[in-house]
């Protein structure tokens, strides 16, 4: 099983690293500015993190569940918050990943999105940014910080998440609004239900008459909108629930 700290604001659990630095404090723009080494040695550990980690058993059912309705002619939809790519690493293909991706950077001067899967992401960040109180910050000067490869840019670059106090991609949200649209089943796994928007899709198929069915190992504020509940582990409930039911054709 997968298990990541979160950094999720309301929830009363956050990602608070020995040296009393609280993911959500961060998350910013603000914080990028006032001390960008600080906010690279924070994504970069969670970067090396994830690295290290691979998709749980939800993950997987929901990859070869996609695989197999595709046979069908049919559709399943990965619209996510987390930006751990696990679902793509499991083999999804129809992702969208609302909050970016801590494999992605983005040039804060050209503004080019680019992939990055190195491990260290710059030679400066190598060994930095583990939770251990005995560690002071890195102070990495800003110029050893990773930097774009644009031909004749050199511009600082940022991790390609959304941060709190920035607005989500609109293309991707209207990509997202068109599935919710169509879509005649949602699932809902294993989130809190209270991040904005996000926390608007699963009611607002559900407003439509379409069955929802919540995954989760907690009762949520939304979970009495919906028409199924499936307590315990993601990780556990989820495949059966996704495996190929006796009157699928096989292709």
């Amino acid at each position: 099983m997968t298990q990541i700290e979160t950094s999720r604001p309301n929830s009363g659990k956050f990602f608070v690293d020995g040296r009393n630095i609280i993911g959500v404090d961060l998350a910013t723009p603000e914080a990028f500015a006032r001390n960008p080494s600080r906010v690279w040695e924070f994504y970069h550990y969670r970067r090396e993190l994830m690295l290290s980690k691979s998709p749980n058993a939800a993950h997987i059912a929901i990859a070869e569940c996609e695989a197999r309705l595709s046979k069908q002619g049919r559709k399943v939809v990965v619209i996510t918050q987390n930006i751990d790519e696990l679902h793509k690493r499991a083999g999804s293909k129809a992702i969208y990943e609302i909050h970016g991706s801590l494999f992605k950077t983005r040039c804060t001067n050209c503004k080019h999105v680019a992939e990055n899967y190195r491990s260290p992401i710059c030679p400066a960040l190598a060994g930095k940014g583990a939770p251990d109180p005995d560690t002071d910050d890195a102070k990495i000067p800003v110029e050893d910080l990773p930097r774009c490869e644009e031909f004749g840019c050199n511009g600082l670059l940022r991790p390609h998440v959304v941060w709190f106090g920035e607005t989500l991609d609109s293309d991707i949200l209207m990509e997202v609004n068109k599935e919710l649209e169509i879509c005649d089943l949602c699932l809902i796994v294993g989130t809190s239900s209270i991040v904005y928007p996000a926390a608007l899709f699963a009611p607002q198929v559900a407003a439509r008459g379409v069955p929802v069915a919540e995954f989760n190992t907690v009762v949520t504020d939304a979970t009495t909108k919906f028409r199924f509940y499936f307590p315990g582990p993601c990780g556990t409930t989820l495949p059966p629930a996704l495996a190929r039911h006796e009157s699928e054709v096989i292709f």
